[in-house]
């Protein structure tokens, strides 16, 4: 597959994180753990939350696959949630980025 912009390739990422995150949705219900609301996922690219919250279609968003457009259908049925983190705030980025002594200790308090 090749994309063509930061918000393509950041919307495919989160469809295979919301494809994970049901996953263990299904599995926790399967060990009598049901979640009791939306799974929350953390979003640093704007374009992406506008682009799965909003059902007109967009410029940026026309080589995506159809098939990626499950995030709009778990959205309108209340199963995920996005919002909106700072990209310094994300706390995922200690595994991919290199990050400074100062951010480091940020995230080990």
């Amino acid at each position: 597959m090749v994309v063509t912009s930061s918000v393509e390739t950041e919307y495919i990422t989160f469809m295979n994180t919301i494809k994970e995150a049901m996953w263990l949705c299904t599995l926790l219900t399967e060990l009598n753990f049901p979640l009791t609301q939306a799974i929350v996922i953390y979003v640093d690219n704007l374009g992406c939350i506008a682009l799965a919250n909003n059902l007109v279609s967009h410029s940026q968003a026309k080589y995506i696959n159809i098939k990626h457009y499950f995030i709009r259908e778990k959205i309108e049925r209340q199963e995920i949630k996005l919002d909106y983190v700072f990209t310094k705030n994300m706390l995922i980025d200690v595994f991919t980025k290199a990050f400074f002594k100062e951010t480091f200790e940020k995230f080990c308090a």
